[in-house]
């Protein structure tokens, strides 16, 4: 009856804050007094509320229950899968106070803010590089151990991001999305088109780097190539750069 009457019997001693539960008032408390009596099994961490330890043994299990129903992306959390809902719809609510630029989701909004604040919380204990989050210092660290977890199941090509990965299997269907607005010609990735797109601008200059990069990621989706023996026979010149 406590719903319907708004009645908050139960206060919490340290702030005042009231509860219709004696049950919530003692999972409130745990804030101020630091306990963590629910413990994960698999590593060790613990948390105050029991169902906060079972959102979080989903990273162990893997299970992904909040399912979109647009493209059938699996989430841990009902609060992720609705901030991932936002990227089929043009629904950005979470705004920089600096930049304002809009984002679908708080924890992408506080990532961003690391740009103006210049924020880097995570290090490599190798280089000591820092990053923003920690995705991209656990990509980073792949460099020094070599791994690469995501492998092609046509040639058997691994690499280190996912990312990579399936741009390197439109190789393999043929795939070749963008297309030059001068000529018409279609290519594979934005960064192949814009090194195509210099042959409009009178751009003469293009990255060795870039050019390397290009011959390692796309090995079979790459058609503009011609070999450069000074590079130990990496094709890296694209078909139509003079």
């Amino acid at each position: 009856m406590r719903i319907h009457t708004g009645e908050k019997p139960f206060s919490c001693g340290s702030c005042g804050k009231s509860y219709n539960q004696r049950s919530v008032l003692t999972q409130h408390m745990r804030i101020h007094t630091g306990e963590k009596p629910f413990s994960c099994g698999s590593c060790g961490k613990s948390y105050n509320q029991r169902s906060v330890l079972a959102r979080h043994m989903r990273i162990h299990t893997d299970e992904k229950p909040f399912t979109c129903v647009t493209c059938g992306k699996g989430h841990r959390q009902k609060s992720a899968l609705k901030s991932h809902m936002r990227t089929h719809s043009v629904e950005k609510p979470f705004s920089c106070l600096t930049c304002g630029k809009d984002f679908t989701g708080k924890t992408v909004l506080k990532n961003h803010m690391k740009i103006h604040t210049g924020e880097k919380p995570f290090s490599c204990m190798s280089c000591e590089k820092r990053f923003v989050n920690k995705h991209s210092l656990v990509v980073h660290m792949r460099i020094h151990t070599g791994e690469k977890p995501f492998s092609c199941m046509t040639c058997g090509r691994g690499f280190s991001q996912k990312g990579n990965l399936v741009i390197h299997m439109k190789g393999h269907t043929g795939e070749e999305p963008l297309s030059c607005t001068a000529c018409g010609k279609r290519f594979l990735t934005k960064s192949c088109l814009n090194i195509h797109m210099r042959i409009h601008t009178g751009e003469k200059t293009h990255t060795l780097r870039s050019l390397i990069y290009h011959k390692i990621i796309y090995p079979v989706s790459c058609r503009i190539i011609s070999p450069l023996p000074a590079l130990h026979n990496i094709n890296m010149k694209h078909q139509g750069v003079q």
